[in-house]
């Protein structure tokens, strides 16, 4: 699969990431697939990786129902449950965002990836140069600015009190996004925090 650059200035750059990042904002974005997808209203999507059980079933749930509405999903998709998340929402034919927290350039292309490319289904989003080949920790949380600056609304199914995830969250709530995370007891740190509780029987609220 051929990788493209898109650079500040060009007419599909999102101006988003130049309001929300500032001065930290990439000029050369690399991507694979179909570029039409970043003209769609986008949710990004997000989860610690310690989750409690019961809201891990709630979380794929919520994909399933993601999947059914044909809404667009971007993420990092790092952590097993967002991986898993990802494999749900890949079955159906509705546009997904995939942005890894190193360079596309020598990426290996996992299997999953090919077919929904092929249809235009998938897009692969990187701000990072070349040079980074590998993810870190650092990278991870550049990539979230970066995916959570691109999205119209946000989505956190868990993160844990005093989590790097939880300050993440409290940095985007300054932007003034719509900012949900699923109700539960487990949540109420962010609940407090500012963010909107969602049931899986509004997912309708998101779109």
């Amino acid at each position: 699969m051929e990788i493209f650059q898109l650079k500040q200035g060009d007419l599909v750059y999102p101006s988003a990431w130049k309001k929300f990042l500032g001065d930290c904002h990439p000029e050369i974005i690399t991507t694979m697939g179909n570029l039409d997808i970043l003209t769609q209203k986008k949710l990004a999507f997000f989860c610690s990786i310690k989750c409690p059980g019961h809201l891990i079933l709630k979380t794929y749930d919520l994909a399933q129902h993601l999947k059914e509405a044909g809404v667009t999903v971007i993420g990092g998709f790092h952590s097993p449950i967002e991986r898993e998340c990802l494999r749900i929402l890949l079955r159906g034919p509705q546009p997904v965002i995939v942005c890894p927290a190193r360079s596309l350039k020598g990426m290996r292309l996992q299997a999953e990836y090919k077919d929904p490319i092929k249809k235009g289904q998938l897009l692969l989003l990187s701000p990072f140069k070349e040079s980074k080949n590998r993810n870190t920790v650092e990278a991870a949380n550049e990539r979230n600015r970066f995916v959570a600056a691109l999205a119209d609304t946000i989505l956190v199914a868990h993160a844990s009190p005093n989590s790097k995830t939880e300050r993440f969250c409290h940095e985007v709530l300054s932007w003034g996004k719509p900012l949900y995370t699923l109700e539960s007891d487990a949540n109420i740190n962010l609940i407090r925090l500012g963010m909107k509780p969602i049931g899986l029987n509004n997912i309708g609220d998101l779109v």
